[in-house]
């Protein structure tokens, strides 16, 4: 009976997929001092294991340069439906100095579809911060869709020479509605209310920004 079951699993489970996802390539529109920003990450594996991949970064057409630039790379192993514990590698290459950082979350669908994605960070001058995201996709019709989107990250320790406090620091949450030109292409336009790097003494003040983006996959 084993060897049949791993035969049946060999031929109808572990097969080797892959997936790229831009969650989001939008421009966000405030004031005047416009930025572009991407979210997108993928993964290689089994139904158990995967390698994951995650990039999100941010640019300011104003100053002409990238605000934050970090790189993922995960170890992904399912430990429930839905639930995959993952840890690696992050990078930061923006803002300077450069940081290295140990990566444990988990990633998955809570009940009611609420998709989420938690994660701790500790740096390599021993720097702790947390992630959480949380999002929600309530379909309109068969091809619009409302997403709200929440995102909160949390300095646990004060990073000095990133003039980073302890404590909650940025903060988004948004609404966007997305229209699927076809499954893997949607453009999308929407509105966020943001604060990024609070505490500091270069802050950007908190406010609501027009967004406006594509999301795709294959």
């Amino acid at each position: 009976m084993a060897t049949a079951r791993e035969a049946l699993y060999a031929s109808h489970g572990n097969q080797l997929v892959g997936l790229v996802l831009g969650e989001r390539l939008e421009t966000q529109l405030r004031d005047g001092d416009d930025n572009t920003v991407w979210e997108a990450q993928g993964w290689y594996g089994g139904d158990l294991r995967k390698w994951w991949w995650k990039s999100e970064g941010d640019y300011a057409h104003g100053e002409g340069a990238f605000e934050e630039v970090e790189l993922q790379s995960l170890y992904s192993r399912a430990v429930a439906p839905f639930w995959d514990v993952q840890m690696g590698l992050r990078m930061d290459l923006e803002p300077t100095p450069l940081r290295t950082y140990a990566t444990l979350g988990v990633q998955g669908v809570a009940p009611y579809w609420f998709e989420l994605d938690a994660a701790l960070f500790l740096s390599d001058r021993g720097d702790l911060s947390a992630r959480l995201e949380a999002e929600y996709e309530l379909r309109l019709t068969q091809r619009l869709l409302l997403q709200p989107r929440v995102e909160l990250n949390v300095a646990l320790t004060e990073d000095a020479s990133r003039r980073v406090d302890d404590g909650p620091n940025d903060v988004e949450a948004g609404v966007r509605l997305r229209y699927e030109v076809r499954r893997e292409f949607a453009p999308y336009i929407g509105a966020v209310w943001a604060r990024a790097g609070g505490g500091q003494d270069d802050a950007d003040p908190a406010g609501w920004r027009l967004v406006g983006g594509f999301r795709f996959w294959f």
